[in-house]
C-alpha cells in the first residue's frame, strides 16, 4: 500500500479541519446553533488537528505499517476508528443529517486503510 498518499491526505484532511476550529471557532459555534459555547474548547480541538495534521506529514517518507513507524500509524488508527463510531452513532441517532453521514464515511475510510496500514507488514 502506498503509505505515502494516505499520509498526505489525511494531513491535508485534519490540517484544513485544524485551521477551521482554530481560527473560525465562533463562526462553527453559531452555524451549529450552539453560539453561547466557549470558543476555547474548539480552538484546542483544531490545535490538536493540527499538530496530527503536522505528525503526518512529517512522516510521509517514513516507511508506515508492521513494527516501522508503529506509534505513527497506531495513533492514526486509534482517532479515525474512535471518530467513525462516534460520528456514525451520532448520524445514526440524528436521523442521518448528512454532514454526519459524510463525516462519518470520511472517518470510517481513514479507520479502514490505517487499520490495514496498522496490521499488515509493508513489504
Amino acid at each position: 500500500m502506498n503509505t505515502r498518499l494516505l499520509m498526505v491526505i489525511s494531513a491535508f484532511f485534519m490540517g484544513s479541519a485544524g485551521l477551521l476550529l482554530s481560527f473560525f471557532p465562533q463562526e462553527l459555534l453559531t452555524y451549529w446553533g450552539v453560539a453561547g459555547t466557549p470558543p476555547v474548547f474548539l480552538q484546542l480541538l483544531g490545535a490538536l488537528y493540527f499538530s496530527f495534521a503536522m505528525v503526518n506529514w512529517t512522516a510521509k517518507a517514513n516507511l508506515i505499517g508492521g513494527i516501522y513507524s508503529r506509534p505513527i500509524s497506531t495513533g492514526n488508527f486509534a482517532h479515525f476508528l474512535i471518530g467513525s463510531l462516534a460520528f456514525d452513532k451520532l448520524a445514526f441517532i440524528s436521523s442521518f443529517h448528512p454532514a454526519l453521514v459524510g463525516a462519518g464515511l470520511i472517518y470510517s475510510i481513514f479507520a479502514i486503510l490505517f487499520g490495514y496500514v496498522f496490521f499488515t507488514h509493508p513489504g
